[in-house]
């Protein structure tokens, strides 16, 4: 599989545990914001926002969620969420993950990395790009 991004529940973030539920909820919630844009707009924006379909599947018992292309400027991604022992306690996560070199397209390294700064922006939690870069949304003492 290709590489991964993941949106780390922190100390200071919005909340401790995610499911794939919340996940689900808070891309519904960006395309209706997307779509809110559009309107003032006064353009279908949230189909060049969002161009993918949102599919719940379950692998080895892990719910995920697949993004299909409807564009074919992009292919898919796929979102899973997890959890780590760190220092003593669970950490709970989001991997947003792009397909392989040969499959993916430069849309959607751009459009992983939208979801993901979103994600983590609205969690407030440390979230590592598909670069190696990380940014922290949450606030640090």
């Amino acid at each position: 599989m290709g590489r991964s991004a993941y949106i780390k529940l922190v100390d200071g973030s919005i909340q401790q545990e995610i499911t794939i539920e919340d996940v689900k909820n808070l891309l519904n919630q960006y395309v209706t914001r997307m779509t809110k844009l559009g309107d003032q707009l006064d353009w279908e924006y949230e189909k060049a926002a969002f161009p993918y379909t949102v599919q719940e599947k379950t692998q080895d018992g892990e719910k995920y969620l697949q993004l299909t292309a409807t564009d074919p400027l992009y292919t898919f991604l796929l979102i899973g969420v997890g959890k780590e022992e760190v220092d003593g306690k669970t950490r709970y996560y989001v991997q947003v993950t792009i397909p392989d070199e040969e499959h993916r397209t430069p849309g959607d390294v751009a459009k992983g990395n939208e979801f993901t700064k979103y994600l983590g922006q609205y969690l407030k939690a440390e979230t590592h790009l598909f670069n190696g870069r990380i940014i922290y949304y949450n606030p640090r003492k």
